[in-house]
Order: C-alpha cells, then sequence, then structure tokens
C-alpha cells in the first residue's frame, strides 16, 4: 500500500545530478533517472525493452569496457531516463559488473531502482534484493518471468512480500508485456514520492561488529551529516571496500547527502 509522503517537495528529483554527468549520463532533457538490476537470465532486458520501446541507445561506462543500454520513456507528464545495469549477482564490487551497477546506484543516487527478479527462483535472487536495499530506499521490485512460474505451479503471495520487504513488488511476464502498466505506475509514485518506500533491511549482526558498526557509523554521520545509508558505508568500510575508503578520503561521500540533494532540488 502507497505511504503518504512528508517531503515537501513531493515530485522533485532525488538523483546525484554531479555524479550521473561524471558517468557519463545525459539528464538534460529527463526529470528522473531509473535503474534496472538484477541476476543474469532474470529478463531484465526483456524488461528494458517492454518499458522503452525503440527509445534506447549503447555504450560503454566511462573507463570500462562493460557496456550500458540507456533508454526512455514518458510517464505522467514526466520524463524518464532508463539506465540498464549489468547482470550481477551480488553489490560487493569483487568484479567490474558488480562495481558498476554498484557505484551508479550509490553515487548516482536514480530516483527509483527497478530490481528484476527471476519468480521461479525467487531465493537466489532476493539476495541482491536485500544488497541494493541496503543502500536505497527507492527501489521497485519487478517479479518477472511469472508465466514460467505458473508453468511450473508456483504461486507468489506478492502482497506479502510487498510487506515484508518495504517496497512495491510487480508481478510481470515481460514477453507478454503483462504487469508492464503496473510497473510504470509503481516507479512515477517512487520517483515523485507519492509512494514512500520502507525497505527491509539487515539491523542485528554479531555483537563485536555490531559494535563496530555502530562506532563507525556515529563517525561518518558526523563527518558527513544526512547520508541515507550510513550503516552500509561503516560496513563496506569495515571489509576494506577500496572504492568506499578513497570517497571517505575524496570527501567524494559528502556529495551524497540527502539534504544536499533536496537543496538542489529546491
Amino acid at each position: 500500500m502507497s505511504q503518504p509522503s512528508n517531503n515537501n517537495c513531493e515530485s522533485c528529483p532525488v538523483h546525484n545530478l554531479g555524479n550521473l554527468t561524471k558517468l557519463g549520463i545525459n539528464m538534460s532533457k529527463f526529470d528522473f533517472v531509473v535503474a534496472l538490476t538484477g541476476n543474469p537470465n532474470t529478463g531484465k532486458s526483456t524488461v528494458f525493452n517492454a518499458l522503452t520501446g525503440l527509445r534506447q541507445h549503447t555504450g560503454n561506462w566511462p573507463g570500462k569496457t562493460v557496456t550500458r543500454a540507456e533508454g526512455g520513456f514518458v510517464y505522467g507528464n514526466k520524463q524518464f531516463k532508463l539506465v540498464d545495469l549489468p547482470g550481477t549477482y551480488s553489490l560487493l564490487s569483487t568484479s567490474t559488473d558488480e562495481e558498476v551497477a554498484r557505484d551508479f546506484i550509490l553515487f548516482g543516487q536514480p530516483d527509483v531502482t527497478v530490481i528484476v527478479v527471476d519468480a521461479t527462483r525467487l531465493e537466489r535472487n532476493l539476495n541482491l534484493v536485500l544488497q541494493v536495499l541496503e543502500i536505497t530506499d527507492r527501489a521497485v521490485v519487478c517479479l518477472n518471468l511469472m508465466d514460467e512460474a505458473r508453468r511450473h505451479g508456483l504461486k507468489i503471495d506478492d502482497r506479502r512480500l510487498a510487506k515484508e520487504l518495504g517496497v512495491p513488488v510487480v508481478p510481470t511476464a515481460a514477453r507478454q508485456e503483462e504487469g508492464i502498466p503496473e510497473l510504470l505506475k509503481y516507479i512515477y509514485e517512487v520517483a515523485t514520492g507519492v509512494y514512500v518506500c520502507r525497505p527491509h533491511r539487515l539491523e542485528k549482526t554479531h555483537p563485536r561488529l555490531e559494535k563496530a558498526v555502530t562506532e563507525l557509523t556515529l563517525k561518518i554521520r558526523k563527518e558527513f551529516p544526512n547520508l541515507p545509508n550510513e550503516r552500509w558505508i561503516a560496513l563496506r568500510l569495515l571489509e576494506g571496500d577500496q572504492k568506499i575508503i578513497d570517497a571517505v578520503k575524496s570527501g567524494e561521500l559528502g556529495n551524497l547527502s540527502r539534504t544536499t540533494q533536496i537543496e538542489r532540488a529546491v
């Protein structure tokens, strides 16, 4: 169920325009940017095509050999840019594909991240879903390949799953464009603040790790106020994630502040 937003600028974009520019994304003709992520073989490309039609082009990520596909669509009189991220099983930045996907969601701060999952292998896909929800609180889960799930006699309670995850869950069969209108609706509602997500996040770990995470989170909060994902940042620093370490040293992490984004939007 949609929840009312308390944001004074409900329809304002929250993406980080400066970082998107560094990532090679041109937003001059678009209101919102949407990231499309998911495990390989979930039908992510089919979802991308269903959302964008022929309004798309391909290229490479800056400094990478990884291909990037971009497209666009209009909904509710708003222009949306859709960026298809590399298919990946995690966001732990152990491969170039994972690094590209993780950096776009973290530093680009898309207005919505659509996570495409395979309804026939849901348990294998939830790992990526939970990792994305640790980074952003603006997400929609696209429960794709529902036609295959029905063929195998599988039933999924998408309403309960949405309640457990704290974000919209939309059943789709993208090859038949089943569920695509509903997916567009929820993308629009999350982007404009009509639907406020309350994503599930792991809050408790081993006591010793929890102590370290709590102490580091307090220091991060003091140095970089209003980050939307400070606990996740603390966990990555404890793991020795070099990209996050560099972002702290350079001060780039401060560009992710919620206050900065709100002030820019207003």
